[in-house]
């Protein structure tokens, strides 16, 4: 997969990005869950990391200018008013978004844990 720590540490950062950027659309989602008419929004960046990851040599080089985020409306069928936030969707999501950014937050530690123990063992 990925040859060299910038790489992964920059894929991971970029996800990072992302997974906040979605954080903050899905409490948008919420907050708006009452507003007659609000459409609710995805964000999907995932496929723009897995092109990254598959080219590890230019991995670097093109998350530099930030991660490629695609934000859409969603196909949640709307209520009488026009609002589409399905609740227990966007919670669900919220959760599951919180989990992966944990995750991966954790993953950057963990590299950077690695980068330290490596250069004190040399």
């Amino acid at each position: 997969m990925l040859g060299n720590n910038d790489a992964v540490v920059t894929l991971l950062g970029a996800a990072l990005d992302g997974y906040s950027l979605r954080q903050r659309v899905i409490a948008d989602n919420i907050a708006n869950v009452d507003t007659p008419g609000f459409r609710a929004r995805s964000v999907e960046f995932e496929s723009a990391l897995r092109d990254a990851a598959a080219d590890p040599e230019r991995a670097v080089d093109e998350m530099s200018g930030g991660l490629r985020v695609t934000t859409t409306t969603t196909q949640t069928p709307v209520g009488a008013d026009g609002n589409g936030v399905d609740l227990r969707k966007e919670a669900l999501a919220a959760i599951q978004t919180q989990f992966q950014y944990q995750l991966l937050s954790r993953a950057i530690s963990d590299s950077a844990e690695l980068v330290r123990t490596t250069a004190a063992a040399s």
